[in-house]
């Protein structure tokens, strides 16, 4: 019997990567994300590559939807708390408070619900894992990043209080937190579509991570000995030592 991994925002990017990684491990997929059209399209490549997935439009800032997909699980080991994302890059003066309550509830409220869903089934199975899937800046601000900076720090805060009131249960609790990571759509929807803003982003470095250097990270943390946790993993390309710190070869 295949063990069940559940990937939320799993359409694209990181979620996608990660969930065609898991599959490769042997693992059932679960993929959960918004766009059921993508979804369809990553269960695709998982069946042809001769995995094993399956679809389920969620959003993960609606309760009733995360209640009823755990509800339709037989079973949960390892679920990935990715769904979730930047919007703008306003200074703190001028930034839209509805952008960061959009932010709050896909980082950190949609990662709440997912994990209060789940928790139950994580457990049960005796050897469960949850991957909370951070970010740098979970831990250091930067100008214009203040809204998606709280929402991560949220995120980070999640993971930490989940790994100490989880001690002594069967669940593992493993953040991820990659730096600047390439991917077709995080820097566009931040950035409303605006094509030349997002690839500035990236402009000059060379080689910034990539979704599947992130979801080999999540394999390997995942597919660690159940005695094993890895409580944080930061990612950056080596172009960057820092938030602010970056090698740009223009």
């Amino acid at each position: 019997m295949r063990r069940t991994a559940v990937v939320t925002g799993a359409s694209s990017g990181i979620g996608a990567a990660t969930a065609e990684r898991l599959a490769r491990e042997g693992y059932h997929v679960v993929l959960a994300a918004r766009r059921l059209d993508r979804l369809e399209e990553v269960a695709a490549r998982i069946a042809t590559a001769g995995g094993s997935a399956q679809v389920s439009q969620l959003d993960v800032t609606d309760r009733d939807q995360v209640d009823a997909l755990a509800a339709a699980l037989v079973a949960c080991h390892v679920l990935v708390a990715n769904a979730g994302g930047a919007l703008g890059a306003d200074q703190v003066a001028d930034g839209s408070p509805a952008d960061w309550l959009t932010m709050y509830q896909s980082n950190v409220l949609g990662t709440l619900h997912t994990v209060q869903a789940l928790l139950p089934k994580l457990i049960a199975s005796g050897e469960g894992t949850l991957v909370v899937m951070g970010s740098t800046a979970g831990f250091a601000a930067y100008e214009g990043g203040g809204g998606y900076v709280a929402a991560k720090h949220g995120t980070h805060a999640i993971a930490s209080t989940l790994r100490l009131e989880l001690c002594g249960e069967p669940v593992r609790v493993i953040e991820i937190a990659p730096g600047m990571v390439k991917t077709d759509e995080f820097a566009l929807t931040r950035y409303r579509g605006d094509a030349a803003k997002a690839a500035a982003v990236y402009a000059g470095v060379a080689e910034p991570l990539t979704a599947a250097d992130v979801a080999d990270a999540v394999a390997w943390a995942v597919t660690r000995p159940p005695h094993m946790n890895v409580d944080l993993m930061v990612l950056r390309p080596r172009a960057q030592a820092a938030q602010h710190k970056v090698d740009r070869r223009l």
